[in-house]
């Protein structure tokens, strides 16, 4: 009887976990201000911004340290600057930042929450003008704008939210957060596209070349080689898809 009771006492609480969770996320959706699109985000553009900068030195460690060619740094942060300025990202509390990283293995670009945007010098040294330089940065900066490490840790907390009532009330945590690792994922390559679509905005609007994104979208393919994932396997949609909805925004934006 104790037995049973206890049992009751669990689902009941498991159950008011899970209906907290939901709670909470439906009280943090909001639209964004910068495209329009209803999130669910759990923290302020101040934490966004805290975040980044706390989390920008552990990132240029890992990449070998900032490049020591000053020409170069100087060269990014004045494209970066120029797609600020001519965008809606100037009129936000986002501080931007630009890093040339040293690293010349990893061909990669990312942005953190808040603005600090970061490219390594081995896909730096593969573009070959300063219109697919801008492509790279400004698909970054949509990033921040689109404030979408901001929604994954909100969409992260929800899941393990729900994942812990699960777990109280009956043996089925794992599953929960499996489906929650499934949305994350989905969710990432919605936010890659949004990037190249608010990127081509932000190009155009400088002066760049919009096209020049395809060139980069093709460089990105070739440097991942025969052994990428296929799109259902990725964080990332695949290229010839990305390049066709970068074509669509083109269009859409008069570029």
């Amino acid at each position: 009887m104790a037995s049973r009771r206890s049992w009751k006492i669990r689902i009941f609480i498991g159950l008011a976990i899970v209906a907290f969770a939901f709670f909470k996320k439906c009280m943090n959706t909001e639209e964004n201000p910068y495209t329009g699109k209803e999130q669910t985000i759990s923290m302020t553009t101040e934490k966004e911004i805290a975040i980044g900068l706390q989390s920008a030195p552990e990132m240029i460690d890992q990449y070998g340290g900032m490049h020591p060619d000053q020409r170069q740094q100087d060269y990014v942060d004045k494209v970066g600057a120029k797609l600020v300025n001519n965008s809606m990202a100037k009129d936000t509390p986002y501080q931007y930042e630009f890093h040339l990283l040293a690293d010349n293995q990893t061909v990669n670009a990312f942005a953190l929450p808040g603005g600090q945007i970061f490219i390594t010098q081995a896909l730096f040294s593969k573009l070959q003008s300063e219109d697919q330089l801008a492509g790279v940065l400004g698909h970054e900066i949509g990033h921040v704008l689109g404030r979408h490490s901001a929604e994954r840790i909100a969409e992260t907390e929800f899941w393990q939210t729900v994942s812990q009532g699960a777990s109280v009330g009956a043996d089925a945590g794992g599953l929960v957060a499996g489906i929650g690792q499934n949305v994350l994922l989905g969710n990432g390559r919605d936010d890659e596209l949004e990037s190249d679509d608010l990127g081509v905005r932000f190009m155009i609007n400088a002066g760049y070349n919009p096209r020049e994104m395809i060139e980069v979208m093709r460089i990105l393919k070739a440097a991942a080689g025969p052994n990428r994932l296929p799109e259902f396997k990725s964080t990332h949609p695949d290229p010839e898809n990305r390049i066709e909805k970068i074509e669509e925004a083109i269009e859409k934006y008069g570029g």
